[in-house]
């Protein structure tokens, strides 16, 4: 496996557990800002490295009426305010080889999403801005296949990439996470599970006369985060949201914040229990 590498605060790959998290969607400057100060409150009593994330432009939405967020502009100027004010690493992901420059000017990760990880083209340009990468895993890709994703970003020069997990198509509407892949993408880069994302119902709540989107069985993240932190992650991703119910997207598989502080404790709990189990001789 590659070596640690620096985002900010956060040491990646170093054997230290961090956090990925924040709503899915930018829905507004306030409570973006709302939610980057809850998720901060609860790491920093638990001293756990955090990210911020959330994305400017939600481009693979499964129905042409479903919200996509502020835009380019309004949304970097968001996650700026946020990085300078809060004092906090940021991840988005990207979409289009023509966001890469600028989202690189503010942001400290860039994201490839897992229906383009194969696109060579977006890769290559994320890894070129000398920012870090994360790339997320597609659903329909093998986890030993992204070792190809990954060299993509060496050649162009850039060692500083990561691998996020997020489920694997399992038939239509849903997913299912080998926790093998942890093991096997840990070979060719840290890894991150994507424990909110791989609890999705993908394009499973569809009713008449109402836009299609995702469902999700957000009362498994738990268990599937700790059963990830005990396969060994370098860190844990989590879609987190002060009232899924009404969040503009990925409600349905989104942690509610309130659980926050009791998830990120049990996941404390198990790494330290590996952390152990690993230093007996």
């Amino acid at each position: 496996m590659a070596s640690s590498f620096q985002i900010g605060d956060v040491r990646i790959g170093s054997g230290e557990l961090f956090l990925i998290a924040g709503p899915c969607v930018i829905e507004s400057e306030e409570h973006a800002i709302r939610m980057a100060e809850i998720i901060k409150g609860v790491t920093k009593a638990l001293s756990l490295p955090f990210i911020f994330k959330a994305s400017y432009d939600k481009a693979n939405r499964t129905s042409i009426r479903s919200f996509r967020g502020p835009g380019l502009k309004d949304g970097l100027r968001i996650l700026k305010k946020i990085k300078d004010e809060l004092q906090l690493p940021i991840l988005t992901d990207v979409h289009e080889v023509g966001d890469v420059a600028k989202v690189a000017e503010v942001v400290d990760v860039l994201q490839i999403p897992a229906f383009l990880c194969r696109q060579t083209d977006l890769v290559v340009a994320a890894a070129l801005s000398g920012r870090s990468v994360n790339i997320k895993k597609g659903q329909f890709v093998s986890p030993w296949d992204m070792r190809h994703v990954i060299e993509k970003c060496r050649e162009a020069g850039n060692s500083k990439v990561f691998l996020t997990e997020r489920g694997t198509s399992f038939g239509y509407n849903n997913l299912v996470v080998d926790m093998r892949s942890l093991a096997i993408m840990r070979k060719f880069a840290p890894v991150v599970f994507d424990a909110t994302h791989s609890v999705q119902l993908p394009s499973a709540q569809a009713e008449d006369g109402t836009p299609a989107v995702s469902g999700g069985q957000p009362e498994f993240i738990p268990v599937l985060a700790r059963s990830a932190v005990a396969a060994g992650v370098d860190g844990v991703f989590l879609e987190v949201h002060d009232n899924p119910k009404v969040a503009k997207s990925d409600g349905a598989n989104a942690l509610e914040s309130t659980k926050l502080r009791e998830v990120l404790k049990e996941l404390l709990a198990v790494s330290k229990v590996l952390e152990v189990a690993r230093a007996t001789p």
